[in-house]
């Protein structure tokens, strides 16, 4: 069935597979660059969103090979593996990724973000200028040049603080004894607000500072017929944002952005972007491009056929409920039926039966 669809006879082996991805040049790569950013800001134009959340992030693709620009860098689980660290730029409101920064494994999170993210921002201004356009960053692409690029762009922009390069930060903590929370309840999260300059920083900005309790765990003998009472430590963080509405928005706003992690995650145990599978650089980028494309047609597949299940709240989680890779792999792929060619048409006969009946229409209609 796959091989009727794509229109061709035999599917090609690994072999033949890595000697066409051996003979990409840079030029193909840049334009599968400007390929999926098209699809994405079109698919944007066609849903008529009226703001656009863009969030970047990180992620490590480990090799054994010794692939071109492939070095060791940070790894919690495999020190001293060689790897790439690409740079992703995600849509929210989709679940899609906008762009790519190929990179070594060796560098900063930050290496090449500015460049970037001005990149990804003109790429969704340019098609769509009515559109409010934010972003939601870790504590890596914390720094006055990014702020200052960002507010002169007319981005939103919450940034995670670096603890460990500003000691101040522990003294405007310890001398706080009031919290705002953002709901009810012991879990809940507690925040307060405050203008702050950094040392060598020009401009006062409004940062704003979050205490989360997380549960102490007992290491000693637990007595069951006695109640045991949970006790809270606080973990803390500091969020610079120039964003005008209240502290508590703000706050879900820049805990959001966790739903980047769910793409990695698909990408990666659904997909095949974990993997190196050669020596050059530029075949491995034309790889990884080839699986960013395969997940954002899956979900713009996906936003073609059923309308948005969420309305756009302070967390920006995506406007539709997506189906994983696999799920749809068994709606469509691993399901048992027959091609047949009655009257000489192809036909895909199965089970009879209502609801794979309707399944399969929706997105044929699609």
């Amino acid at each position: 069935m796959v091989l009727s669809t794509v229109g061709i006879r035999k599917a090609p082996n690994v072999s033949t597979i890595a000697r066409t991805l051996a003979d990409v040049d840079g030029e193909s790569v840049e334009r599968l660059h400007e390929t999926i950013r098209e699809n994405i800001v079109a698919l944007l134009e066609q849903c008529g969103v009226t703001r656009v959340t863009l969030d970047f992030d990180g992620s490590v693709l480990g090799t054994n090979r010794h692939a071109e620009g492939a070095a060791a860098g940070f790894n919690r689980k495999k020190k001293g593996q060689r790897s790439y660290y690409p740079l992703f730029c995600t849509v929210a409101q989709t679940g899609q990724i906008l762009d790519v920064l190929h990179r070594s494994g060796n560098v900063h999170d930050s290496n090449g973000a500015v460049d970037f993210v001005v990149q990804c921002v003109e790429a969704i201004r340019n098609r769509l200028p009515q559109v409010a356009i934010e972003t939601r960053m870790d504590s890596a692409f914390f720094s006055d040049l990014m702020a200052d690029t960002l507010e002169s762009l007319g981005v939103d922009y919450t940034i995670s603080v670096p603890f460990e390069r500003f000691c101040v930060l522990k003294e405007m903590i310890a001398e706080r004894r009031f919290w705002r929370s953002t709901s009810s309840g012991e879990k809940a999260l507690k925040y307060f607000e405050k203008k702050w300059c950094p040392e060598s920083w020009e401009k006062t900005r409004r940062f704003l500072f979050v205490r989360s309790p997380s549960p102490v765990q007992r290491k000693g003998p637990l007595q069951l017929e006695l109640f045991e009472p949970i006790e809270f430590e606080f973990e803390y963080k500091v969020v610079l944002t120039n964003k005008r509405t209240s502290a508590r928005n703000v706050v879900r706003f820049h805990e959001g952005r966790g739903q980047q992690e769910n793409v990695f995650s698909d990408l990666k145990s659904q997909g095949s972007l974990g993997y190196v599978p050669c020596r050059k650089w530029n075949a491995n980028k034309a790889f990884l491009l080839a699986n960013v494309f395969a997940h954002n047609l899956t979900r713009a597949l996906q936003v073609q056929v059923g309308r948005p299940g969420r309305n756009l709240n302070e967390k920006r989680a995506p406007l539709w409920i997506f189906e994983q890779w696999h799920t749809l792999r068994k709606n469509f792929i691993q399901r048992a039926g027959r091609l047949t060619k009655p009257g000489g048409v192809q036909t895909l006969s199965v089970a009879d039966n209502v609801k794979v009946r309707e399944y399969f229409e929706r997105y044929l209609a699609a």
